[in-house]
């Protein structure tokens, strides 16, 4: 249970410039709980994602379209009821239908009927569209999870980025400290006559090198943050922390075939499903068009009535008994000559289902070079990671053997320098090859349909 407790201020006795300075601090600490840092790890970055991105909306809503035209076409295969109803005043020389007179004059006329048709066949038109708009459905449901996959694992690559920029912002801090202690160092040794002014030099290089580095991984990780938010749509002034997972050593990775994979891609992936569907809805849509090419035949029916003032008998009596008619028949349409409409529309859609195949093919076909890259790119971002860690063990020895040298003035600042350069480039290498690595994993896993774990 909450308690509140409300502070009573005598703001006269405060004075203005005492009230005004009050109010700003309590402005202050409003804003500073407004301002509190959001905790974001992958999950809630791909959940935020998938629901604030406007383009899976935009997937959606075409979704949404084509399940109402799914929804209407099994409703063509209903009878239709029509109605419609007229009153109207007419003047002058006209035929009046009602009372079967030619007449000269001002009349007053009502007219009401009800239609109803049935159509019995129509070249199997109705039940192809069923089936062509219900595959149009499910492809743009298979886009809408194509998309959605998609930004998952741009979320993922570019979270990734995000933790491979803050580790190298670290390591070019510790690298700036590092290199300020020295410059300390050979000022020192400077003064006492240890060291030359070329040793002091050398430091302040390194120094305003490291700073540089410094400079450019901030801005590097702010990129990557900038981009982070724009994925998952939320204001970028709001303050962020990028929680880094707990990774399994990952230089023990599983040995994958392209084959498997793909096996199990071309089986999952909506890309798939989405040049599936597609050929299957062009199917439907060619015997669509060759059943337009056919004759069609309906049973229609309607009743009518109506009024006309120059009777003389009253409205009930007219529009209930004298002028009341029923009528039923059947409607035959044979499709002669129409343009060339009907037989280009056939035409194309026997087009649209040749391209449906190929574009099915070329997705196939992509998805498998795809496949067989990442499963390469994955064992060749293993071997680097395991090289740049040999590396950086041996260049940190090095450079410690080196430091230590230098801390008794054994080496020169020369030296220490390329030994410091070339462990600072080993760091560097080795936090990218790691997320490189898990990054190129993380793919695989993405291909297998496995979840974005860590």
């Amino acid at each position: 249970m909450f308690k509140y407790q409300i502070f009573y201020t005598n703001f006269e006795a405060l004075g203005s410039k005492k009230f005004f300075l009050f109010m700003v601090s309590l402005l202050s600490v409003g804003n500073m709980f407004a301002q509190q840092i959001q905790v974001i790890d992958l999950q809630k970055a791909v959940n935020l994602t998938l629901a604030n991105n406007l383009q899976i909306k935009q997937a959606s809503f075409q979704a949404a379209i084509s399940d109402e035209n799914f929804k209407q076409s099994r409703f063509e295969q209903l009878p239709s009821l029509d109605g419609s109803a007229s009153v109207e005043r007419r003047y002058g020389l006209f035929f009046d239908q009602q009372s079967g007179q030619l007449l000269n004059g001002t009349v007053d006329q009502a007219n009401g009927r009800v239609s109803s048709s049935i159509p019995l066949f129509q070249g199997f038109t109705a039940i192809n569209q069923i089936k062509q708009n219900k595959n149009l459905l499910l492809a743009d449901k298979s886009n809408v999870e194509k998309i959605k996959n998609d930004l998952t694992l741009n979320v993922v690559n570019t979270y990734l980025q995000v933790l491979n920029n803050k580790d190298l912002m670290l390591v070019t801090q510790q690298q700036l400290q590092l290199s300020s202690n020295q410059l300390a160092l050979a000022d020192k040794r400077f003064k006492v006559g240890a060291n030359t002014l070329a040793d002091v030099a050398q430091a302040q290089a390194l120094q305003a090198t490291n700073q540089l580095n410094v400079t450019n991984a901030q801005n590097a990780y702010d990129q990557a943050l900038l981009n982070l938010k724009q994925l998952m749509e939320i204001n970028t002034e709001t303050p962020i922390e990028v929680v880094a997972p707990l990774v399994a050593d990952v230089s023990v990775i599983s040995e994958y075939k392209s084959k498997e994979v793909f096996d199990k891609a071309v089986n999952a992936l909506p890309e798939i499903k989405l040049a599936q569907y597609n050929t299957e809805a062009q199917k439907y849509g060619l015997k669509v068009a060759k059943g337009r090419l056919y004759p069609s035949l309906s049973l229609g029916g309607g009743i009518n009535t109506g009024y006309t003032s120059n009777s003389p008998f009253s409205f009930k009596e007219q529009i209930t008994n004298r002028n009341f008619g029923q009528s039923v028949g059947f409607n035959l349409a044979i499709p002669l000559f129409n343009n060339y409409r009907l037989r280009a529309g056939y035409t194309i859609a026997k087009i649209r289902l040749e391209n449906a195949k190929n574009t099915e093919l070329l997705t196939k076909n992509n998805l498998n070079k795809i496949i067989n890259q990442a499963v390469l790119d994955l064992r060749s971002a293993q071997k680097r990671y395991l090289a740049m860690q040999s590396t950086l063990a041996s260049s940190t020895e090095v450079f410690n053997v080196n430091k230590k040298r230098y801390d008794v003035g054994l080496v020169n600042s020369i030296e220490l320098n390329i030994a410091q350069t070339a462990f600072n480039k080993a760091q560097f290498d080795a936090i990218q090859a790691k997320y490189d690595l898990l990054f190129r994993s993380k793919v695989i896993d993405f291909y297998l349909g496995n979840p974005f774990t860590f």
